[in-house]
């Protein structure tokens, strides 16, 4: 490969990788660069990660010392859609408020598994929230379920089924249901997330037919997850379409959600909500308040309610 370019080449690429302090960027004509971003690299996306996987970037192209061609990323264009989460305080030594986990993406699929690590519904409220928020459509992939053999977990995730959110069931040992899921993903750029050790690389791996993502087992000592990914990487489906990969996390921190509009993003409250006695009412302690109603007739699942208590009382009372 020829590693001497024209310098003042601009090209729009998407960025498919992050590897640290360089990126992966793939180019319109289908050429494949290794980037980085300089003091003088521009953003359209302010208090948030400067660059994320699939961002649409303006790079330069760039003199390469070794086989792969390189380029210096230019500008982060203005993002139409991110996965999104609030940056710890305690460890963020960076000016930015806002993690972009993915940017650009059409569907957030939230992935849990039946055990190892166990199902964890208030994990998948607190995506949705998010999810209501930006106006993402959204899949919630429950995976192993050859070890589910109650039959239990079907009737957890029944509430979801009742609101209108699409559930997949999957497992690594029924490959129709990987199907399924391809099906469904065809045409879009998704964002697999959850917590580590759920298997998004392994369905992702399968999704595409090769294994080009690392894996491992749960923790045998402490029944959590285990990091294997440790940057976002976009791959291509069979067939059309890309799927992101990210970071398995521990906890979901909601970025842009108050205590003011969480209500907001609980679909089942939207119809009670309206015949509360106060148009301010938060749904946890006020008179007359008529979600609380609903929950104690049944009309409201009483388990997404505590997981609203519970996000309540988490966030701050200013943004």
């Amino acid at each position: 490969m020829n590693s001497r370019v024209d310098q003042e080449t601009l090209l729009e690429s998407v960025v498919t990788e992050s590897a640290g302090a360089s990126y992966i960027v793939t180019a319109g004509n289908g050429t494949i660069y290794r980037c980085r971003t300089f003091p003088g690299t521009k953003t359209e996306n302010e208090d948030s990660s400067l660059v994320a996987v699939g961002d649409r970037v303006i790079v330069k192209v760039t003199e390469s010392g070794s086989d792969m061609c390189e380029a210096i990323i230019m500008q982060v264009l203005s993002r139409a859609s991110a996965l999104t989460r609030k940056r710890d305080i305690r460890r963020n030594r960076s000016k930015e408020t806002t993690q972009v986990i993915a940017a650009n993406i059409d569907r957030l699929v939230v992935v849990v598994s039946t055990f190892e690590p166990p199902l964890n519904t208030r994990l998948i409220d607190r995506y949705l929230v998010f999810a209501e928020s930006e106006r993402l459509e959204t899949i919630i992939v429950v995976n192993k379920m050859d070890l589910d053999d109650s039959g239990e977990v079907r009737e957890i995730m029944e509430p979801y089924h009742a609101l209108g959110y699409r559930v997949l069931y999957t497992s690594f040992t029924e490959m129709q249901s990987i199907a399924d899921l391809r099906d469904a993903l065809a045409g879009t750029v998704s964002a697999f997330s959850g917590h580590s050790g759920v298997g998004k690389s392994t369905l992702i791996n399968l999704l595409i037919g090769e294994e080009r993502l690392k894996t491992a087992e749960t923790s045998m000592k402490s029944g959590k997850g285990v990091h294997t990914t440790s940057n976002a990487a976009m791959e291509d489906l069979p067939g059309g379409g890309y799927v992101i990969d990210t970071p398995g996390i521990r906890e979901f921190n909601l970025s842009g959600i108050t205590r003011e509009n969480l209500r907001f993003y609980f679909r089942e409250f939207l119809i009670h909500m309206q015949h509360c006695a106060y148009s301010s009412c938060t749904h946890t302690v006020e008179p007359g308040c008529n979600v609380i109603k609903a929950v104690e007739t049944g009309l409201v699942d009483s388990s997404r309610y505590e997981s609203y208590l519970l996000i309540f009382e988490s966030l701050d009372q200013e943004s």
